[in-house]
This record gives structure tokens, sequence and C-alpha cells, in this order.
């Protein structure tokens, strides 16, 4: 049973974090495009769909920590520090995604398509929210790859990787 809840811990790792991970890499250079002067429709329909890609992932997502817990409840490592350490960035990396980068995604379409003027400028969106929104996305990123190095390493592992 182990071993299947690993498998689909992983699983789900591979295909929901991967997606967010891409998209959301994808979507601050699409958002800069689409507010230049060469943007249109198509431009800022790419955006949205980089947005409804991680939007979309993020709660299929959800299905990570819950494999997880059961595969470090079946190995019995649930009090490891390196999985204490990994449940902390994977909240952290939660955290960024819904309450940081879901939203300035949503702030960047709604500046594209001129209903939130608040944060776009008459000739669209504000350069500084996109870097600010690349910048977060990278902040995801890379406490998802810390992640991902723990769970390999995975310090004081009996494995002898």
């Amino acid at each position: 049973m182990t071993k299947i809840l690993l498998i689909l811990h992983v699983l789900a790792a591979v295909i929901a974090v991967g997606p967010v991970t891409v998209a959301g890499s994808m979507f601050p250079a699409a958002a800069r495009r689409a507010a230049g002067a060469s943007g249109g429709a198509e431009a800022t329909a790419a955006v949205r769909l980089l947005h409804r890609i991680c939007r979309v992932y993020a709660v299929v997502g959800l299905a990570v920590p819950v494999f997880g817990f059961a595969t470090a409840g079946s190995l019995h490592v649930l009090g490891t520090p390196w999985l204490i350490v990994s449940i902390i960035l994977t909240g952290a990396a939660a955290l960024v995604l819904a309450l940081l980068v879901l939203p300035a995604q949503e702030t960047v379409i709604a500046g594209l398509s001129g209903d939130g003027m608040s944060a776009a400028t008459a000739t669209g969106v504000e350069p500084a929210l996109i870097k600010r929104l690349a910048m977060l996305t990278g902040t995801f990123n890379l406490l998802w790859a810390t992640v991902t190095v723990l769970m390999i390493v995975r310090p004081g592992s009996t494995t002898g990787v």
C-alpha cells in the first residue's frame, strides 16, 4: 500500500505542480506582450489561458499533500525534521500561489481588459506589477524545487541516497 501511495503522491506532484510552475513562469512574459504595443486579442487570450491553467491545477494540486501525508503516515516518518520542513515549505508555496500569484494574475487580466483601472494605466498594465508577479512566481517555483530536493535527499534516510 505504501508504494501505491508514494506513486500517487509523485504522480500528483508531477501532474499538478508541473503545469502551475510552467504556466506561472510563462505568464509574466505573456502579460508583457499583451500589454505592449504589439499585444492584441490573441496575446490576451494566451494570458487568460495561462491563468486558467494555474488556477485549475492549483486545485488539482491539493492531492499532493493529501497523498503525501498518507505516504508519510504509512512510512512512519511524520515527525522527521526533513518532512516537517517540507510541509512548512509546501504550505508556504500554497499560500504564495493562492494569496499572491493568482490574485496578481487576475489583476493583470483585469488591467488588460480595462476592468481594473486601479491596477492599470491608460496604456495597459503597470510594468511593476508584472515584475512583482515574476518575482512571486519565482518564489513559488523555488519553494517547490526545495521541497523536491528534500523529498529526494531525505536527510537521515535509510536508502543511502
